[in-house]
């Protein structure tokens, strides 16, 4: 019940600033929070949302397989926030979009156009499904399956619970109550840090010399130039997933379009870009302060999600139950809201081209929502050794294809056979998935992260190879 009542505050405060924030709300207010947000609420905020429910479960396990090395991608990230501040969001702002996705029409044309859309709309759904699943999982576990409540109730609830914050107010509630969710997801994540050192006996410095003495916590993997963990795909790899998932992802991009000016937006971006580097070192720190807890013995059983909820249930303690609760549905919950807004916005600007129309808004809302509860009851029996790594293969053959098509606008001149783009970006994830099986059958080498760029790149190719030259300007808007 302790756990019930505290969800329960939690979501009577994110309905209080709802209410607050939505008032005289209209379609402006929904898309784009009247371009008057303070960027550095946004900054914080974003942390929770790009986050989310999967990086408080799988991060800490990943040191059961890959000891620390995540934090090169996060280094990587760092590289492509960098790149979007100063490469995509000038773009953005001086054609003071809505959805980003329109630039593709103007530079390269409607079929074009609604490729892009149509596979941000794909991969963000297919995403967020993957991502929201992991809080219901949780909530099903630890609070209804004890309450007798199927599991397809408690996601319909869930999903529910987000459209009640968020429907009217848009993205100007979500600037806000995102801010919230990523205040109460890190105060959840150092708070279990300490509970975790408390049962050990361990003070700051104890634990930060265990850590550093760990073999799990080696960082960098500069020796093996196979392995999908070498230093220099990681990092590369996380500098693009960034560009694909931040600055081509119309959820990603949206809240920071509703910044004051293009300055403050790229000082919002670079903030949160580097304060990945220390929040997900804290994940990791916990992962490997956990595997010295439970020892080899117990861990030899474990897969990487299954870490910290382990801790959770053989912990028997009311505080560290509450508090994984509320980090899990505050990051799960940060992410989620903002993908439905996202999709909303893409597929009335992009798909029906009716930005205007508050009837078709609210409607388009409410399927959306409906949609993602039908896609996690569907993945409810998909398995994988780690979600995480699951959300970026998902990215690697849905956003390859964005990235090619923006790079072509962005760094070219040439014009497009329009009709030729969608069997292009239909064709070139088709034969990522058929290079990977062949190099895994001949050379025993599994794409990782890098499937990302061959997928971009083979877009590009393609699309140069149906183009001819003229006079277009280099930021690719024709004149």
């Amino acid at each position: 019940m302790v756990v019930v009542l505290t969800i329960l505050i939690y979501f009577a405060a994110l309905f209080a600033l709802s209410r607050w924030t939505a008032r005289r709300a209209t379609n402006d207010t929904f898309f784009r929070g009247e371009r008057r947000s303070p960027w550095r609420m946004v900054a914080f905020g974003m942390v929770g949302a790009s986050i989310s429910g999967v990086t408080f479960v799988s991060v800490p396990g990943m040191v059961l397989t890959q000891d620390m090395a995540y934090l090169q991608l996060c280094l990587g990230f760092i590289l492509g926030y960098i790149a979007v501040a100063f490469v995509l969001l000038p773009v953005y702002y001086r054609l003071n979009l809505t959805s980003i996705y329109t630039y593709l029409g103007e530079r390269l044309g409607q079929r074009s156009y609604l490729t892009g859309a149509g596979f941000f709309l794909l991969s963000k759904m297919i995403g967020t499904a993957v991502k929201f699943y992991v809080a219901c999982l949780i909530v099903q576990q630890f609070v209804m399956d004890g309450l007798g409540v199927p599991f397809v109730v408690t996601v319909a609830l869930m999903v529910l619970l987000i459209w009640l914050y968020s429907h009217r107010g848009g993205v100007r509630t979500l600037v806000f109550t995102d801010s919230l969710q990523t205040l109460c997801l890190l105060a959840a994540l150092l708070i279990i840090i300490y509970i975790v050192m408390q049962r050990m006996d361990f003070s700051v410095a104890d634990a930060v010399s265990a850590i550093a003495a760990d073999e799990r916590s080696r960082i960098f993997v500069m020796d093996d130039w196979v392995s999908r963990l070498n230093f220099w795909k990681q990092l590369l790899s996380g500098a693009f997933i960034v560009v694909v998932m931040t600055g081509l992802d119309q959820d990603m991009m949206q809240k920071n379009l509703t910044c004051r000016t293009l300055r403050e937006a790229q000082k919002n971006m670079c903030s949160y870009g580097v304060a990945f580097v220390p929040v997900n070192l804290l994940f990791l720190s916990l992962g490997v302060l956990l595997a010295q807890y439970f020892g080899s013995d117990q861990l030899s059983t474990l897969t990487g999600d299954q870490l910290l909820p382990l801790f959770v249930q053989t912990a028997g303690s009311t505080p560290v139950l509450v508090l994984f609760t509320l980090g899990i549905v505050a990051a799960s919950f940060s992410s989620a809201d903002s993908a439905l807004t996202a999709l909303t916005t893409s597929y009335c600007v992009d798909i029906r081209q009716r930005p205007a129309d508050e009837r078709l808004r609210r409607r388009v809302h409410i399927v959306m929502c409906l949609l993602l509860v039908v896609c996690i009851i569907a993945i409810r029996a998909a398995g994988s050794s780690s979600l995480i790594d699951a959300i970026y293969t998902i990215v690697s053959y849905t956003y390859g294809p964005l990235l090619g098509l923006f790079a072509f606008g962005l760094f070219t001149r040439r014009s497009v056979r329009d009709k030729l783009v969608p069997i292009v970006c239909i064709a070139s994830p088709i034969l990522c998935f058929l290079l990977d099986q062949c190099f895994v059958s001949l050379f025993n080498y599994h794409f990782g992260y890098e499937l990302l760029l061959l997928n971009g790149l083979l877009t590009f190719a393609g699309v140069y190879a149906c183009s001819a030259s003229n006079e277009a300007q280099p930021d690719g808007i024709s004149h």
